[in-house]
């Protein structure tokens, strides 16, 4: 199948490589999976191919671009844009408990996901339950709290929805009701909410 690029809003990009991540962790078995095979140093490798691409695909950025906004090497973004995804699924089953992941395969992985994604096969309960899970095993307790807070709300939310759920939590010693405020709305999901809030955190 030919994946079409579309390009996205620069702040709709995290988004995607966030879903496109939590895709990948769901192909290889989720959270505790990973943990359980000695597979966390994965998160990274994960992440980056996941960055790559959407980039690609999504931003329509080239090698040389993906690059030099990620840190890495040309080659080592081809050998994730090249990746064959189907090799990569067989080649994770055949991986040994606490194996290094090379790029190919996560790239490989990630392109997977990434299709998987664009036909439609993400259901959002899961995507939440990986999202919460996730940002509990990396230890950021303010992202759990926000999680659990807006579970089983309706997305897109506008601010009224989020503020019923947030107010009175405290973010890194910032009222979430101040945090809400700055938001650009409606905010699509979850992710979405996370990746605004961890904006307007780190300001």
């Amino acid at each position: 199948m030919v994946l079409t690029p579309r390009p996205l809003e620069e702040r709709d990009l995290e988004a995607t490589v966030l879903r496109v991540f939590l895709k990948v962790i769901d192909l290889v078995g989720g959270p505790k999976a990973l943990a359980e095979k000695k597979r966390l140093t994965w998160a990274g490798s994960l992440m980056t191919a996941a960055y790559a691409v959407v980039l690609a695909q999504e931003g329509m950025k080239g090698e040389e671009a993906i690059a030099k906004e990620l840190g890495l090497s040309s080659a080592a973004v081809r050998q994730i844009l090249r990746a064959d995804p189907e090799a990569a699924l067989k080649r994770i089953q055949e991986l040994e408990e606490g194996e290094r992941l090379r790029t190919h395969v996560a790239g490989g992985l990630a392109k997977a996901a990434y299709r998987a994604i664009r036909q439609g096969q993400e259901e959002p309960r899961v995507l939440g339950y990986f999202l919460e899970r996730f940002v509990e095993m990396m230890g950021i307790p303010w992202a759990v709290l926000v999680l659990k807070a807006v579970k089983g709300l309706d997305f897109p939310a506008d601010k009224e929805a989020l503020l019923a759920r947030l107010k009175g939590l405290r973010l890194l010693d910032q009222p979430a009701e101040a945090l809400l405020e700055r938001l650009e709305y409606p905010v699509r999901s979850p992710a979405d909410l996370l990746h605004q809030l961890r904006l307007h955190l780190e300001a």
